[in-house]
């Protein structure tokens, strides 16, 4: 991910807001940058398709490489496979980080897992797409708690106004726990994800 590019540029670009920061910006210029911005309109198939699968890269701040990885796991399984696909990069353990409240971004939340601040029972792990398991425990490692983001995360402040079902959080404790595989009508992100499977079954 192009982390030089304004998240509030990008926001415009692919239609969706990245970070609660770009929402204002997003809502008062709802329509991609540049002086034809307004006029732009996605006139092929797979300018749609490959829009969709942008978005949903964005939103997860993952490679393309990880992408393609995932969706022909994905299809490799039982199931809808846009559904399947969903459902595995839920379990990122940066996406579950982001959904719990201990981090405000998903920007954020890869940060505090590459700088090894977290835990999955009781181990520490440093890798953004490692995949959390139902009944795992992530929590804060000791030596990490005392900082300010985690004690912004503690009181809350982070948390998002619905905390999805399959998660169970204590964020004074600075832990949660995957209850369950997540659903994809559960699941916070806005994606058309049969059109990401037609892009990659074209």
């Amino acid at each position: 991910m192009n982390s030089s590019r304004p998240k509030a540029k990008r926001s415009r670009a692919l239609g969706i807001p990245l970070t609660p920061k770009c929402v204002k910006y997003f809502e008062a210029r709802p329509y991609p940058p540049g002086v034809h911005g307004r006029g732009r309109k996605q006139n092929s198939d797979y300018k749609v398709r490959l829009l969709e699968k942008q978005r949903l890269r964005a939103q997860y701040d993952i490679s393309e490489t990880q992408l393609r990885r995932a969706y022909e796991q994905a299809n490799a399984h039982p199931g809808k496979t846009g559904e399947v696909l969903l459902a595995d990069l839920e379990t990122r353990l940066d996406a579950l980080v982001l959904r719990s409240g201990l981090a405000r971004t998903i920007y954020q939340a890869r940060q505090m897992v590459t700088h090894q601040h977290m835990q999955v029972n009781g181990q520490r792990v440093d890798r953004p797409s490692y995949r959390v398991q139902p009944g795992d425990v992530v929590s804060v490692s000791d030596r990490s708690r005392n900082k300010k983001n985690f004690q912004v995360a503690a009181a809350g402040a982070n948390a998002p106004e619905a905390i999805p079902p399959y998660l169970q959080v204590n964020h004074g404790d600075l832990k949660f726990r995957l209850e369950r595989p997540p659903v994809r009508s559960e699941i916070p992100v806005i994606c058309d994800e049969q059109l990401v499977v037609e892009y990659y079954s074209r």
